[in-house]
C-alpha cells in the first residue's frame, strides 16, 4: 500500500477538490466534486455534529448518489455554503432528475471556527459565496493546511488545517482521505511535536519524526477549547464499486483513523463525522477480502491526512495558536 502520485484524495480518478478562503474572516469552504454522481455513506461519532442532508445517505433512502460534498467553517452559518454549491451545480445542469427539474444533492458538514480571532461581524452570510467560489476552483491539485475549510481551524495545541492523503492497494484499488482538523483533542504526543499518527506515516510526509515512547496514555486530558468549539470532519473516497451500505461501513471503519491521530477523539463536544464516496470505476477484485482491506486503508489514510493538515498549516498575523511547521 503506497500513496498515489499526488498523495491527495484526487488520486481517485474522477474527483476534484476546490477551496475558497477569507483571511479576514479566518474561515473558508472546501468542496469535493465528481465527474458524475457519487454513491455516498456517512458515519457520525462526535456528540456535537452540524450537518445538512445526511439523512439522504442512509442505505434505505431513495437518492442513489450525491453531486458534491461540502466541508465548511462557520458553524451553523457555514451550512449555507451548500446553497452556493447547489446554485453552481444547477447552472451546470447537475442534479437529481425530477421530471424536467434537476435538484443538486449536496450534503455538508461544518466545523466551529467562530472564536478564532477572525472578523465575524458580517452583514450578509459569506458562506454561500465561498461555497460557489470553491466549486469554481475544483481541480485535481489543491493546497493543504490553511486553506478552504481548514483556514481557521485549531486543535488542542497546534493550528489545525485541511489535510489529504491517498493509498493505492496492491489489487489496484485507490483510497483517499480529505479532512478538516479542528479537534478538541491533541494531534501530538504530550508536549512533543511527534504526531500520534506517526506509525502510519509514509516517506516523511508530515515531518518524519518517527516513533519514540513509551507514551503516557494514562493522564486525564485537559480541555483547552470551550464546549462546542471543536469538530473534525472528513471524506473518504475510493474507486472501488461500493453501494451506500458498504460505504456507510467504510465511513465507520475510517473513524479508527481519527482515533489513531487525535487523542482524545469522538468526544461529546466534537462533531466528528466521516463521509465515504465511491466513483464505482473499479469492480471489487475480491468481494470478501477487498472490503476488509479497504477499511484498514481508509483508517490509515485518514490518520495520515490529519497529521498532514496540521503539518501544512501556515502562520498568519493574529494567530491564536502556533503552527507545527513554525516551531
Amino acid at each position: 500500500m503506497r500513496p498515489g502520485p499526488l498523495n491527495l484524495i484526487t488520486d481517485v480518478t474522477g474527483l476534484r477538490v476546490g477551496n475558497a478562503r477569507d483571511d479576514a474572516l479566518r474561515s473558508g469552504v472546501t468542496v469535493l466534486l465528481g465527474d458524475g454522481p457519487l454513491a455516498c455513506g456517512v458515519n457520525v461519532m462526535g456528540g456535537a455534529p452540524g450537518t445538512r442532508e445526511t439523512e439522504l445517505l442512509a442505505p434505505d433512502k431513495l437518492v442513489p448518489g450525491i453531486d458534491a460534498l461540502v466541508l465548511s467553517g462557520g458553524s451553523a452559518f457555514g451550512l449555507a455554503a451548500c446553497d452556493g454549491v447547489s446554485e453552481g451545480l444547477r447552472a451546470m445542469g447537475r442534479g437529481f432528475a425530477v421530471g424536467p427539474v434537476r435538484v443538486p444533492i449536496v450534503p455538508g458538514a461544518i466545523v466551529f471556527d467562530l472564536l478564532n480571532g477572525g472578523d465575524k461581524d458580517w452583514q450578509a452570510n459569506p458562506y454561500p459565496t465561498l461555497g460557489r467560489t470553491a466549486l469554481g476552483t475544483a481541480a485535481t491539485h489543491f493546497a493543504l493546511g490553511s486553506e478552504g475549510a481548514g483556514t481557521g481551524a485549531m486543535t488542542h495545541r497546534w493550528k489545525g488545517g485541511l489535510g489529504s492523503a491517498s493509498a493505492r492497494l496492491d489489487c489496484g484499488i485507490t483510497v483517499g482521505a480529505l479532512v478538516v482538523v479542528n479537534a478538541l483533542g491533541s494531534v501530538t504526543v504530550g508536549q512533543s511535536r511527534q504526531f500520534w499518527a506517526a506509525p502510519w506515516e509514509i516517506d516523511g510526509e508530515f515531518g518524519g519524526l518517527g516513533l519514540s515512547g513509551p507514551y503516557d496514555g494514562h493522564h486525564e486530558p485537559p480541555m483547552s477549547k470551550r464546549l462546542g468549539e471543536a469538530t473534525t470532519i472528513a471524506i473518504i473516497a475510493t474507486d472501488a464499486s461500493l453501494d451506500k451500505a458498504a460505504l456507510t461501513r467504510l465511513a465507520t471503519a475510517a473513524q479508527d483513523g481519527m482515533a489513531r491521530a487525535i487523542v482524545p477523539s469522538h468526544t461529546p463536544y466534537d462533531g466528528d463525522l466521516v463521509f465515504a464516496v465511491s466513483t464505482g470505476a473499479q469492480p471489487l477484485p475480491d468481494p470478501v477480502l477487498t472490503p476488509f482491506q479497504l477499511g484498514h486503508a481508509a483508517a490509515s489514510a485518514l490518520a495520515r491526512a490529519i497529521a498532514r493538515g496540521v503539518h501544512a498549516a501556515r502562520p498568519q498575523p493574529g494567530d491564536l495558536q502556533p503552527c507545527w511547521s513554525g516551531t
